[in-house]
C-alpha cells in the first residue's frame, strides 16, 4: 500500500521503519521539513515530503502528532488521497505534559479523537496511541503466538477500521475492536489498556474496566 506518515518521532519513525520493512510505499512527513529527514530516508528507503503532501495517492494516513498541533494541520490536508483511505490517530492528550488545556475536551466532554477529528474533517481510527514505540520494532510476533500483543483500535467507519485492523495484523500484533471514536475514552491516558503490553484477553478485559471519569493528573 501507499501510506503517509505525518509526523516522524517515535512512533512515527518506527511505523516508517517497520511499513517500509514490510514493502510499503511510505512517504514520511514532519514539521521541520523534508531536509531533517535524510537520516531516516537513507534508512528505511521511504521519501521525505511536506505534510502538505504526505496524503497524496495514500490509501492510509497516519497523523502522529503533538495535539496541540493537530489545529496547525494544513487545510486541504488529504487532497489527493486515494478513494476510500483510512486516516489512523495515534495521539492523546496531555494537559500538564504539553498540550495545555483544551475545552471541547474537558468542558464538552469530546473524546481525544473525536476532537481531532473534527479538526482534520475526516474519520479517523483510533490505534498505537497507548503503544510502546520500541514495541513497533521490538515485539512483532506471528499469529497464533502465545506472546502476541493485542492493541485496540476505535473507528466509526467500518470499512477503514478493517484496513487499520489488517495492517496492524501484518505489523505483528492482534488486535482488539475498541468501538466507535465515542468510545475511544477507554484507551486514553492512564486507563487501563493504556500501555498494557498484553493478549487481547487481557486487552479486552481492560477495555472493560475502563472509567470514563478523567483523573486528576490528565486534566488541564
Amino acid at each position: 500500500m501507499k501510506i503517509g506518515i505525518i509526523g516522524a518521532g517515535n512512533i512515527g519513525g518506527n511505523l516508517t521503519r517497520r511499513l517500509t520493512a514490510l514493502g510499503h510505499q511510505v512517504s514520511v512527513a514532519n514539521s521541520r521539513g523534508p531536509q531533517t529527514l535524510t537520516d531516516l530516508v537513507e534508512e528505511t528507503g521511504a521519501t521525505a515530503v511536506t505534510v502538505a503532501e504526505a496524503a497524496r495517492g495514500a490509501e492510509v494516513v497516519v497523523v502522529t502528532v503533538p495535539l496541540k498541533n493537530v489545529p496547525d494541520l494544513p487545510s486541504g490536508l488529504f487532497d489527493g488521497a486515494a478513494e476510500g483511505f483510512a486516516v489512523i490517530d495515534t495521539g492523546n492528550y496531555y494537559p500538564r505534559r504539553r498540550d495545555g488545556r483544551i475545552a471541547a475536551i474537558e468542558d464538552e466532554g469530546l473524546t481525544e479523537s473525536r476532537w481531532t477529528e473534527r479538526h482534520l474533517g475526516h474519520p479517523v481510527i483510533k490505534a498505537f496511541n497507548g503503544t510502546y514505540a520500541a514495541d513497533i520494532l521490538d515485539r512483532p510476533r506471528p499469529a497464533g503466538d502465545p506472546d502476541r500483543m493485542a492493541i485496540p483500535v476505535a473507528g466509526d467507519d467500518e470499512s477503514a477500521k478493517k484496513t487499520v485492523r489488517a495492517l496492524v495484523d501484518e505489523l505483528g500484533f492482534d488486535t482488539v475492536d475498541a468501538g466507535g471514536i465515542d468510545d475511544s475514552w477507554r484507551q486514553q491516558p492512564d486507563t487501563p489498556v493504556y500501555g498494557l503490553r498484553a493478549g487481547v484477553e487481557a486487552v479486552t478485559r481492560a477495555l472493560a474496566e475502563a472509567s470514563p471519569v478523567r483523573t486528576e493528573e490528565f486534566r488541564g
